[in-house]
């Protein structure tokens, strides 16, 4: 930004805004922090909404586009509320070679909820990855950040059904 423009103001008086301002501010607001702003919005709202994006966007004199892209691109952004229990499916080329597809296909049947979505209880995000880097174990999930190697469809139903 040049010395004329001015910063957009804090989307609402929630403190949170300002801790995310503060990691901008740290980095002197340049485009270079998009990574480490979008996490600090993630880490303070648990997601990435319109008006979290916009914000950043116009903190950082960086497009709507730009921001998107990046949020869209790593699947540890999430655009939406995540649920109280997460599941993770790498679709990477061995864990769709070793069945990843069945395991995504049981749980979008079991809770009716497709990849990205929460269900409407609130109980469960399903979501899938390009990689997770555990190919060695493939089919992979990571279920409430724990790793879970070689899986059947029965194994992970199982899993996600002893959850709260």
């Amino acid at each position: 930004m040049t010395l004329l423009q001015t910063r957009p103001p804090l989307p609402s008086d929630d403190k949170r805004w300002k801790l995310v301002n503060a990691t901008m501010r740290r980095n002197g607001y340049a485009g270079h922090a998009l990574i480490e702003t979008l996490h600090s919005v993630q880490d303070a709202f648990g997601f990435l909404d319109e008006t979290a994006m916009r914000f950043v966007a116009g903190s950082l004199d960086l497009s709507l586009s730009k921001v998107y892209g990046v949020a869209t691109f790593y699947h540890l952004f999430l655009l939406k509320p995540k649920g109280r229990h997460a599941c993770v499916v790498c679709t990477g080329t061995a864990c769709y070679i070793k069945g990843a597809r069945g395991l995504v296909e049981a749980i979008q049947e079991r809770y009716a909820v497709r990849p990205g979505e929460t269900t409407p209880d609130g109980r469960l995000s399903l979501l899938t990855a390009r990689c997770v880097g555990s190919c060695g174990l493939a089919p992979a999930v990571v279920l409430d950040g724990a790793m879970q190697g070689n899986q059947t469809a029965g194994q992970v139903l199982a899993k996600l059904e002893r959850l709260d």
